[in-house]
């Protein structure tokens, strides 16, 4: 971003200066990354409930006759399970079978389709399903992002704080659904969703209604350990529940299948955009895969740190995605990418942190997994 470059604000801005918020650019906007310290928010949401606003990821909108088909074309997942009210994770693909971008698809009716897309790539995602649906008849594809807000209130205590602001039944909402309903008075779209691997809702509103609904979830929550959340936490909560962040997991170079994502490649659905390359890799195998490790010596990997199958060795094998010192865990913890040959559970490696060279070892994805409650922790088809 150059200094003449303005950042965007979401419609909750004020609410984060008020609370406190230490703002920073994300995506062209200023968000905040924490409030209080990212442990504090990190554990907020493990044991009771974070708040977050997520108002500058994208809506886009598929409409029309053919949508359906059109949404099956360009995702690798089945959309044919996807009745209304339903949402589904998946990759938008290139024909390489990379991902353009990873996105959470909700069937609104049966001729129109939501696409909740990356910040990051919402203009490139928006050119390219624009580009695919030129000459199309029957698909529309339409960006209304600036007429949503989003927040994301995660963790045990979510369901009872938002039972308390809305009539809708929270309970028959499953995970991966949403519904229509009022939160705190105000229209909102009601989804079982989210980005932290906790019980949760994602709410969508019109933007001016949402410091209504963001002050209505502090008053009701905060008595039960509810705080709001910043990228920060964010961050480290995705990464303990292996959800993969594009940029860093997941990116024009990678497949659902070197990501660990394989369950998003629906191959006997039929023809899609890179379906001829994942259905190679599915049968010949794939060079590298994404893993998840712990250090055995001391330090923290970080983002693109290389990582060497020993100690002596002059060419990388692979880098690190993600890194942290895990809050839950109390550890420092990594995901990369190694040769598929070496990704078996207690594999050793080696991270390149500054000048030395640590030992890690391949552990089981995600770190982090919550115990199923009320049947809303099944996995998202």
């Amino acid at each position: 971003m150059t200094d003449t470059e303005t950042l965007q604000k979401t419609p909750l801005y004020e609410e984060h200066i008020a609370a406190g918020g230490r703002m920073v650019p994300f995506a062209g906007y200023s968000l905040p990354v924490q409030y209080t310290t990212l442990a504090e928010e990190h554990t907020a949401v493990r044991t009771a409930a974070g708040l977050f606003d997520v108002s500058h990821m994208g809506e886009v909108f598929i409409t029309g006759p053919k949508a359906f088909e059109f949404v099956q074309s360009v995702s690798c997942n089945d959309h044919s399970k996807l009745t209304v009210g339903r949402a589904q994770y998946t990759g938008l693909m290139y024909p390489q079978g990379t991902f353009v971008d990873d996105v959470l698809v909700h069937r609104m009716n049966e001729s129109e389709f939501l696409l909740v897309v990356n910040a990051a790539n919402r203009h490139k995602d928006v050119a390219y399903l624009h580009d695919l649906a030129e000459g199309t008849e029957g698909v529309v594809v339409e960006d209304r992002s600036d007429q949503w807000a989003q927040m994301a209130i995660q963790g045990p205590l979510a369901p009872e704080i938002v039972q308390a602001l809305t009539e809708t039944d929270l309970g028959a909402i499953r995970y991966f659904r949403f519904v229509w309903g009022k939160v705190a008075g105000v229209p909102a779209l009601i989804a079982r969703t989210g980005y932290t691997g906790e019980d949760g809702f994602e709410l969508y509103t019109a933007p001016e209604d949402a410091p209504i609904v963001w002050r209505a979830l502090l008053a009701e929550g905060k008595p039960k350990g509810l705080i709001p959340a910043g990228l920060g936490a964010r961050d480290t909560l995705r990464f303990e529940a292996g959800m993969c962040l594009y940029g860093q997991e997941i990116d024009a170079e990678t497949t659902p299948l070197e990501a660990g994502l394989g369950w998003i490649v629906k191959l006997a659905k039929g023809d899609f955009i890179g379906r001829d390359v994942l259905e190679n890799q599915t049968e010949n195998g794939i060079e590298r895969r994404l893993v998840g490790f712990e250090m055995i010596d001391r330090g923290i990997a970080r983002h693109d740190h290389e990582v060497f199958l020993s100690e002596t060795e002059e060419d990388p094998a692979g880098s690190v995605t993600s890194g942290t010192q895990s809050p839950t865990f109390g550890k420092a913890l990594g995901m990369a990418y190694l040769p598929a040959d070496h990704t078996e559970i207690g594999s050793e490696f080696f991270v390149q942190i500054r000048s030395r060279r640590l030992r890690a070892r391949v552990i089981e994805l995600p770190f982090y997994s919550r115990k199923k409650k009320n049947g809303s922790a099944s996995t998202a088809e």
